[in-house]
């Protein structure tokens, strides 16, 4: 059996015209791998930061409210592509699934602030499953590019190097912008 492949599809692709058939295409790349999709928190998440800014919600508050915009990423994604929803890494034997990361952190013990976003959510469900990690983002990531420095520099989460540091999961990086269909 192929191990899963945990895909994080950033949030800011949702106003791609064409991200179903993108999305569609990168997934038949993978043949009969059995895929789980995180979804980024986009437009959504960013109106979340902006009311904590504004109203001083609190860290914590205000991850809660951001993850159920993951919830409704996850809805519009399932709708995308098919998929069912699933709370777990486990979930059914559906080949394409999509992870509602509210229910999944709910369940798990990660950190509730602005240092985890769905990067590091997606990563939490890798190491769960042994998985793979894909992360789909809208630009290259340049190459040599540790992931402290990704961090630092906002590509990826501040909390997702110590994650993915030794923890045997196999990351990659996917511009699904310039995304041809072909390996």
């Amino acid at each position: 059996m192929t191990p899963l492949v945990v895909a994080k599809v950033g949030g800011s692709l949702f106003d791609l015209p064409d991200l179903r058939q993108r999305l569609t295409a990168w997934l038949a790349e993978l043949g009969n791998r059995t895929v789980l999709i995180v979804p980024g928190g986009g437009r959504g998440a960013d109106v979340i930061r902006q009311l904590d800014q504004t109203h001083h919600l609190g860290e914590q508050a205000a991850h809660l409210l951001a993850l159920k915009v993951l919830t409704v990423n996850a809805h519009f994604l399932a709708g995308l592509l098919g998929a069912p929803m699933v709370c777990s890494v486990l979930g059914t034997k559906d080949p394409v699934r999509v992870l509602d990361a509210s229910a999944f952190c709910n369940a798990s013990a990660i950190e509730h602030s602005w240092r985890v976003t769905s990067d590091s959510i997606a990563a939490h469900a890798a190491a769960g499953g042994g998985s793979e990690l894909v992360l789909l983002k809208s630009r290259d990531l340049p190459p040599a590019m540790t992931w402290a420095v990704a961090a630092s520099n906002g590509l990826v989460d501040e909390a997702f190097p110590e994650l993915v540091s030794g923890s045997g999961i196999r990351v990659s990086w996917v511009n699904l912008r310039r995304f041809t269909g072909t390996s």
